[in-house]
């Protein structure tokens, strides 16, 4: 890819905007196709959101993750992966408020046990991210430190325990008669998306692709457009940047709303939060060297603040409240003012 950073200012917003608008519009395919394999390969939707979409919405930071590893840039490599995690997880709110509006608080649409294991999983995740930053870099396994190898291991136990919960609880008895409703319709849509699979992949595939190179493209056009402005680099990071780089996610998630899979847009959050700590073993393997223990004051400091709106989040989806202030759930409301608070925090940590 070229050197964007010679390009004059009004090219460098052309060519964001139109990555933006690529990744907006794949976003919609992708959550469409992904519905339709969940569905076809008996995933569910909770399972569907963890394994292919989370993944695909994550490429540009497995690609970036990648490129600043193979350059020895740990720092950034780290950043990448823990900037976007917090203002991932904001996105919920930005669907609660602006998709689903005022039809109900989202973590009361999408009822289901599944989302509530894997925010826990997540918070999990990420507490062993800070306890792994703790560790010397000589403590390590083929330049792999311990945490890596844990994170790993949790998110691939998650994928089994997230399977395990979407086919049936002990506590959700009442549900049964309705679980059967379901799978009667679920049958018979697989029977008529099932002609079809192959054209579905294709267009998985194609729009992952287009995920990807847009996605890259953004955060290098992004990243030249700060430069130009003079934004502090933390800052820019954790709130332009990050947010560029969650157009994916925000494009999906408003498609699965308005298919009304509200599982599949909270899982797709979640489980992409999940799913990027893991990149931290691949960056130190590019780099021979532990990443964790890289890690910035202020990534550890986001972590912390996703890990909090991950438990409110977590407390939403336990209690299924109606109530709705501002369009949104009140769950969302008490995300979007500690994040607003943590922005401010990390002023000073910047300066």
């Amino acid at each position: 890819m070229m050197e964007l950073n010679t390009l004059s200012l009004p090219v460098l917003l052309l060519v964001f905007t139109v990555a933006a608008a690529i990744i907006w519009v794949a976003g919609i395919h992708l959550s469409k196709s992904v519905d339709i394999l969940s569905r076809h390969f008996h995933l569910g939707q909770a399972l569907g959101g963890v394994i292919l979409l989370a993944v695909v919405t994550n490429l540009p930071e497995i690609a970036i993750t990648v490129s600043a590893a193979l350059k020895g840039n740990l720092d950034m490599a780290v950043g990448n992966i823990l900037g976007g995690i917090a203002l991932q997880t904001v996105v919920l709110m930005f669907l609660d408020a602006f998709v689903l509006g005022k039809k109900g608080a989202l973590t009361f649409m999408a009822s289901s046990m599944s989302l509530i294991l894997e925010s826990i999983v997540l918070v999990m995740i990420l507490i062993l991210v800070v306890i792994g930053h703790q560790l010397p870099d000589s403590l390590s396994v083929f330049h792999i430190s311990p945490a890596s190898f844990a994170i790993l291991l949790v998110w691939i136990f998650s994928l089994i325990l997230v399977d395990k919960a979407g086919k049936g609880l002990p506590w959700k008895k009442e549900n049964l008669s309705q679980n059967g409703s379901a799978k009667d319709k679920q049958s018979s849509q697989n029977k008529k998306t099932g002609k079809h699979i192959g054209k579905t992949v294709f267009i998985f595939v194609l729009c992952s692709l287009l995920t990807l190179f847009a996605g890259v493209t953004l955060e290098s056009s992004g990243d030249a457009i700060a430069q130009h402005f003079h934004m502090n680099g933390l800052i820019f990071g954790a709130t332009v940047l990050a947010l560029a780089t969650s157009l994916p996610e925000i494009s999906t998630g408003a498609a699965a709303i308005k298919l009304g899979d509200y599982e599949l847009a909270i899982s797709d959050i979640l489980g992409g939060n999940a799913f990027l700590p893991v990149l931290f073993l691949v960056a130190s393997v590019i780099a021979k060297k532990p990443a964790l223990p890289e890690a910035q004051p202020a990534d550890i400091y986001l972590t912390g603040v996703a890990i909090l709106l991950t438990l409110v989040y977590c407390i939403g989806l336990t209690f299924r409240s109606k109530k709705q202030c501002l369009r949104m759930g009140m769950d969302s409301l008490a995300v979007f003012l500690i994040y607003m608070l943590s922005i401010a925090g990390l002023f000073f940590i910047a300066s």
